[in-house]
């Protein structure tokens, strides 16, 4: 999947030597971006009394598969159609913004959404927005994560766990 960035806008002074067309730039340095590519849109030149200037707009599409995973907060209204009516395995973290816990476990949660995207559907509940669907679980201690296949409740970590008892889980079940 690939995100469209604004548009950017890289200036570029050919030399005399260099025509503005062949001074076209394929391609920018940009300063910690990573699967990052730049497509020129269109050429524009500025008149002045100095050497032509050549303005060139580019569009910055993001290639990196990695960024484009997010694990989607969800509710009491959507829990139904996605997590017990979907056709994969669902990772579920319940958590609370006040938690420092599930802040502890937040990065490990993206980390396995993106190791196994296209295996694993993974979301996060907010217990104080949706409480009840904790309460229905029986969430009385979080971080929980439960792992749910077929609509059924397959299995419960409770607690900020290492990413590798995480990863035990739910090679179980994908």
């Amino acid at each position: 999947m690939a995100t469209l960035f604004d548009s950017l806008a890289v200036v570029r002074l050919p030399s005399a030597a260099i025509s503005p067309v062949a001074a076209r730039p394929t391609s920018a340095k940009l300063p910690h971006c990573i699967g990052l590519r730049l497509r020129p849109i269109a050429a524009r030149f500025v008149a002045s009394s100095a050497p032509r200037i050549a303005s060139y707009a580019v569009r910055v599409v993001c290639k990196a598969q990695d960024t484009a995973v997010d694990v989607a907060p969800i509710t009491d209204a959507n829990w139904q159609s996605l997590v017990l009516e979907s056709d994969s395995a669902v990772l579920v973290e319940f958590w609370a913004p006040w938690c420092g816990p599930c802040r502890m476990i937040h990065p490990i949660i993206d980390e396995l959404a993106k190791q196994y995207a296209g295996k694993l559907k993974c979301y996060k509940l907010n217990t104080d927005e949706s409480p009840s669907t904790a309460t229905r679980y029986g969430i009385r201690s979080i971080p929980t994560v439960m792992i749910f296949k077929n609509g059924e409740k397959k299995d419960t970590v409770i607690g900020a766990v290492p990413k590798s008892t995480l990863t035990t889980s739910i090679e179980n079940f994908v």
